[in-house]
């Protein structure tokens, strides 16, 4: 703003409205081999029917996986998952096999044909693709109601209107696409059309009326939820790919429809404890990956190290809490399941960011007609989930109000009072069955091995989400001065969210600490802005005492208590 050198008013605007931004605290992270869908890469479900959808279904080896995703999704919000594909093979059109991903992996390595086997590679590895049968006609085909497929389409394949535009009457450009279940792995009915593309052109440089594209490729490769394009067959498309304008002759035409049965599609769905350490170390950089609520499938096989890599996770992104549970055989047909319980959580690293639970749980898999034996790491994120969308973050998502597990039919262990005790004092929270109340969740402790106010679920969770939200606010501060007017900017900027923290129970009292007693001279020389926020957390309560005192007829109770 000019100086002004006469009397007169300056106006000058400073935006005193900022706010403390809401924060994310229920998304879920899991990683785990399934049936189908993208792999190496984040995905997010909003439910168990989308999970099947983008994943497909569970068999019995990809059961445990599936259930233990959607468990957590039971429970309501979002999570994001990552498909592990070691020993898969993507189904080909020639049946040899090929790995391709995801997206990502198709644009960058396969997408101009270099791929080289025929036509038609299914989108995601896995033996489903096995099932997969691409057929396809254009103009000259004999008899097109002849065809099984010509039901799904209105009339037959000829000649764009694109390429009348063009001048190119009668070159016969246009195709019919089908993508059928043939064996009725997809559907349960063999034959199945699953997919349709009508009026595709081969012409590379073909558009719709709206200007978009109607190359058969870009078309396939941009909507189809089961086939990629990768290179054309020169026997069966003759020229393909070509421009329309620079053609001088009609397009190739057959006088039977062109089918290609996809095989070579393969699965090994027992990944190792490294392969699904590496699908969870895309979670790690917290400032491209919002999640907050990490677990993990139980396995016998490398499952203290999936624990382990969890908990790093959550230990240097400072904003999460991995859940963890002990491998199923520790509960299911031991004869000592709090001891090797308590062997497992033993091995466990000391963490405020970490929680263990005490046994599997016993499902119904509606997939495959049949009960199943789960990790309960699932179900428990859940419960943190469902604490946010019903109370706070900060409350307990244990007990009878908010700890109630859904879905599930028994426990393998139900911890009598002795066992509870051992494995509350091990850092491992209790699975419980109490009759007429239902199986809960029994214990709100982190993995934390010293007594702090961090040993609980509610308080690390409270931190979690002050932080973060206070963190992200500050960043309004960068850049400014280090001088009193930002300094009461960040102050009136933090109380009152505190202050609406305290008003929902989520702590007792607080401070704000931010003036020229920690901003000193060298600190503000340093480039350096500081804030100290006292916090009293509200706790949870574990422990009850009812005391019932039996009095003499006539004596006041007042004279008993006291008071």
């Amino acid at each position: 703003m000019a100086f002004q050198v006469s009397p007169g008013v300056q106006v000058k605007e400073i935006d005193a409205t900022n706010v403390i931004p809401a924060v994310s605290t229920s998304i879920g992270g899991f990683a785990g081999s399934f049936n189908w869908g993208p792999a190496g890469q984040i995905v997010t479900v909003g439910s168990e029917s989308e999970l099947a959808e983008k994943f497909g279904t569970p068999d019995d080896n990809t059961a445990k996986y599936f259930l233990t995703a959607a468990a957590f999704l039971k429970y309501g919000n979002a999570l994001k998952v990552v498909r592990t594909v070691t020993g898969h093979d993507n189904a080909t059109a020639d049946g040899t096999g090929q790995l391709i991903k995801n997206d990502d992996d198709y644009d960058d390595n396969y997408s101009n044909g270099s791929l080289n086997k025929g036509i038609w590679v299914a989108k995601y590895p896995g033996s489903l693709g096995n099932s997969l049968k691409v057929s396809m006609i254009s103009q000259g085909i004999s008899s097109f109601s002849a065809w099984p497929f010509a039901g799904e389409f209105d009339g037959a394949p000829g000649t764009s209107d694109y390429a009348v535009n063009l001048g190119k009457a009668n070159y016969n450009d246009e195709l019919h696409i089908a993508v059928i279940d043939e064996d009725g792995l997809w559907t349960g009915t063999a034959g199945t059309v699953l997919e349709t593309f009508a009026f595709v052109s081969q012409a590379s440089d073909a558009k719709k009326t709206d200007g978009t594209t109607n190359y058969y490729k870009d078309v396939i490769n941009a909507q189809s939820e089961y086939i990629w394009w990768t290179d054309h067959d020169s026997t069966n498309l003759q020229n393909a790919g070509e421009t329309l304008a620079s053609r001088s002759s009609a397009y190739d035409t057959h006088n039977a429809a062109i089918d290609h049965s996809l095989a070579g599609g393969s699965d090994d769905n027992t990944p190792t404890a490294g392969e699904i350490a590496l699908a969870y170390d895309l979670f790690e950089d917290a400032e491209t990956v919002d999640v907050n609520l990490l677990f993990a499938c139980p396995d016998a096989n490398g499952q203290e190290t999936i624990a382990e890599d969890l908990i790093s996770i959550a230990e240097a992104r400072k904003d999460l809490v991995a859940f963890v549970s002990p491998p199923i055989e520790d509960t299911v047909g031991s004869s000592t399941p709090a001891a090797d319980v308590m062997t497992f959580a033993n091995g466990l690293t000391s963490s405020s960011y970490a929680v263990c639970d005490s046994s599997a749980l016993y499902v119904y898999d509606k997939y495959n007609d049949v009960f199943r034996y789960i990790g309960a790491a699932g179900h428990v994120a859940g419960l943190c989930a469902n604490t946010d969308r019903v109370a706070d973050a900060w409350f307990s998502p244990a007990g009878v109000n908010r700890g109630q597990l859904l879905g599930a039919t028994k426990l393998a262990f139900n911890p009598k009072k002795a066992d509870r005790d051992t494995l509350y004092k091990g850092r491992v929270n209790p699975l419980v069955s109490f009759p007429g109340e239902g199986m809960m969740l029994f214990g709100d402790k982190t993995l934390l091995s010293r007594p702090s106010a961090f040993d609980r679920i509610n308080v690390r969770r409270l931190f979690i989400v002050l932080e973060k939200a206070i963190a992200t606010a500050a960043k309004a501060q960068l850049f400014e001065f280090n001088d009193e007017f930002t300094r009461a900017q960040f102050r009136n900027l933090v109380e009152p969210f505190l202050r609406d923290v305290k008003g929902r129970r989520g702590i007792t009292d607080f401070q704000v600490i931010c003036d020229t007693t920690n901003n000193t001279g060298q600190v503000i020389d340093s480039n350096r802005f500081v804030a100290d926020i006292f916090i009293k957390p509200a706790r949870s309560i574990n422990f009850i005492t009812l005391n019932f005192i039996a009095t003499r007829t006539g004596v006041e109770f007042s004279e008993i208590a006291g008071v």
